[in-house]
């Protein structure tokens, strides 16, 4: 199975930023002339910057261009954020819609935080979740397809954890996660129901099993004014 075009275009400009072709701070050139590098349509080589930036590998600046993101400050924080059960808390009513659920290659980024073999596939799935009907978040999470290779599409994207747990017999354990802010692309920002340029969460998770083997990766975009993270320290 081939990757996407716009994985491979995603692994090709991954791998320049890596080799030093444009440093952290410096801006890549222009969607037109990529395209014309990559020999691909502006909507490819935009998905492919789209990942880029969700990943937080680049970040774009309104009016002026999109830039190879610089290291953020991280500081370690205790527990594991969990939609369903902060929506629930809330008195709110959590529900989710699927845009996209497909079996791939996975990206260089993926295989890295995933630690995969050669070969490995990855399921990749798009999510808008809600809270009693408004829209919260955007999420892309990829789990190793040989995880949920036997499990139906409901199974998966209405309770992953369950599953894995009560019929794969995956002990679910730690979790690390990253957030950092970012400003809402326009297919985010159709998605959430918010403007482009509009002050968005971003999240970062990678989720390991007890043995610590990490089985999900999950980059998720919240509403800055309809979320907000409560970390227990």
């Amino acid at each position: 199975m081939n990757s996407p075009v716009y994985i491979q275009i995603h692994n090709e400009i991954k791998k320049a930023i890596e080799a030093g072709k444009w440093k952290v701070g410096e801006r890549i050139p222009a969607e037109r002339e990529l395209s014309t590098e990559f020999s691909v349509s502006r909507m490819t080589l935009r998905q492919a910057i789209s990942t880029l930036v969700d990943e937080g590998i680049l970040e774009r600046k309104v009016g002026s261009g999109t830039y190879v993101a610089s290291q953020k400050v991280q500081e370690k924080v205790s527990g594991v954020t969990s939609f369903t059960e902060l929506t629930e808390a809330q008195g709110k009513k959590p529900s989710s819609r699927t845009i996209s659920y497909h079996t791939s290659e996975p990206s260089l980024s993926e295989i890295e935080k995933l630690q995969l073999n050669d070969g490995d596939l990855v399921l990749r799935m798009e999510r808008i979740r809600f809270a009693d009907a408004v829209p919260i978040c955007y999420e892309t999470a990829t789990i190793p397809e040989k995880l949920v290779s036997d499990f139906s599409k409901s199974e998966v994207t209405k309770s992953l954890y369950k599953t894995l747990e009560e019929k794969a017999g995956l002990m679910i354990g730690r979790a690390e996660q990253t957030v950092s802010a970012m400003l809402a692309s326009e297919k985010v920002s159709e998605y959430l129901d918010i403007k482009r340029g509009d002050a968005i969460l971003r999240l970062h998770q990678l989720s390991y099993a007890q043995d610590g083997t990490p089985f999900e990766y999950v980059r998720t975009q919240y509403v800055g004014e309809r979320f907000e993270f409560y970390l227990n320290r």
